[in-house]
């Protein structure tokens, strides 16, 4: 009998007059020990050669299953883990430093994959079931997860999980990642210390919630801020916070609050901020005439690949708010909302970047009107790394720059003036 067979073998003793009720009653270190006495007695019972080490690997595996992730728990432990992508109970894969690669952990069966996945969205009260084989939750260590099972995921329960990162990321260590360059730290420092509408844009894991935090840290302490997300995931250290969270519909499909729900209420709590998570749909509508009334300096983020896009995609979304306004209409209200997008991207390497940073200008004809002042221009080849190398560019700031304007107002202009020193900024590799 090998290591995996034996483990198996002393499992299903162990879960065959387990008790749920003792289970519950104990602390983790008390079932720790209680599964270690239990896998030693049953390895001198039957004559099993299990080492002493091994002993209490399973017991911690044992441990996992009954109160934690499972073979999960030990990915969850791993700080140097972004994202675990779950596809089927053989193929589990994580994500560091920017790449995706396998890992040898697996779950025994789907049984046991499907435990863990229902155990999660329990504990955070949720279901998954048959009648909603879908699950969106947020983990009690602020952890992002989605669950789908069969027979909606066709080769077993995917669970995808976007860990919460401990360590807040700030302009420095994003400087020191090589993702912008001192100059674009300091010119988006002052645009959120200046009050401007800033949109965040990019892919899947380009980096825009950790983009987003570290523009809040320029927050005042003396300015109310609402937070509107789908799963916290915002770090704000600021002490006038007020946090808001939607939420599913119940069983009987009543009781949802969506983020559109949100954003009107919010419009109600005296905020002088309100910082959305991600503009999916409908709640784009609500969250540019919250831009438009007096709450400057709102932030949100969207998944669009081009600050151009971005302006697409909120045409979009605010016209699955209301068919009623006429095109032009929306693109008025855009450039009157919105002054900053900042593009963000997660090259082949791994790395993520700045790509770009656009002030809204204004309307020419029918079109939105952008103005690049930063840019990320690869050159060619790579490093010794193989990272992509490349110079932040700038061709300076236009004359009727409201981000000028702002900072005349702010008393922030030679602050960013010196951001615009020079016209070739080279980007760390």
């Amino acid at each position: 009998m090998n290591a995996s067979e034996a483990y198996l073998y002393i499992r299903n003793k162990i879960f065959t007059v387990l008790d749920a009720e003792v289970v519950n009653n104990l602390s983790k270190d008390q079932l720790r020990q209680q599964l270690a006495s239990a896998v030693d007695s049953i390895v001198q019972q039957e004559r099993l050669s299990v080492p002493s080490v091994i002993r209490q690997e399973y017991a911690q595996n044992l441990t996992n299953e009954l109160v934690g992730l499972g073979p999960l728990q030990s990915l969850m432990d791993d700080d140097s883990i972004a994202d675990i992508m779950i596809n089927g109970p053989k193929n589990i894969f994580v994500e560091r430093n920017g790449i995706v690669e396998k890992v040898p952990v697996t779950f025994i069966d789907e049984e046991q994959l499907q435990a863990v996945a229902k155990r999660i969205a329990t504990e955070v009260g949720r279901r998954v079931d048959s009648t909603s084989p879908t699950c969106d939750a947020r983990l009690m260590d602020g952890s992002r997860v989605n669950i789908v099972i069969p027979p909606i995921a066709i080769d077993g329960t995917s669970i995808s999980i976007r860990k919460f990162q401990k360590s807040r990321i700030d302009f420095k260590k994003l400087c020191e990642f090589g993702a912008m360059s001192p100059e674009i730290a300091q010119v988006l420092m002052i645009a959120a210390r200046c009050r401007l509408n800033i949109i965040i844009s990019g892919g899947t894991g380009s980096g825009k919630t950790t983009m987003l935090n570290a523009l809040s840290q320029f927050i005042s302490e003396k300015e109310r801020i609402v937070t509107i997300e789908d799963a916290a995931e915002l770090q704000l250290q600021q002490p006038h916070v007020v946090r808001l969270e939607t939420r599913a519909a119940s069983v009987e499909n009543t009781g949802m609050i969506t983020q559109r729900d949100l954003v009107v209420n919010s419009l109600r709590m005296r905020p002088d901020r309100i910082i959305m998570g991600e503009c999916r749909g409908g709640e784009a509508f609500e969250m540019l005439q919250a831009m438009n009334t007096g709450h400057d300096g709102s932030m949100s983020t969207l998944h669009a690949n081009t600050p151009r896009d971005a302006v697409s995609r909120i045409e979009s979304m605010v016209m699955m708010a209301t068919n009623s306004l006429p095109l032009e209409a929306i693109r008025r209200t855009i450039v009157s909302a919105v002054d900053i997008i900042v593009q963000v991207s997660r090259l082949h390497d791994g790395s993520r970047k700045v790509m770009s940073i656009c002030e809204v200008v204004g309307l020419e004809g029918q079109s939105v009107v952008l103005e690049e002042i930063f840019k990320f221009q690869p050159t060619l080849g790579h490093s010794s790394e193989g990272k992509v190398q490349g110079n932040f560019v700038t061709a300076g700031l236009m004359q009727r720059s409201v981000l000028m304007e702002k900072a005349r107002f702010f008393g922030l202009q030679d602050k960013l003036s010196a951001a615009f020193g020079s016209l070739d900024l080279q980007a760390s590799a």
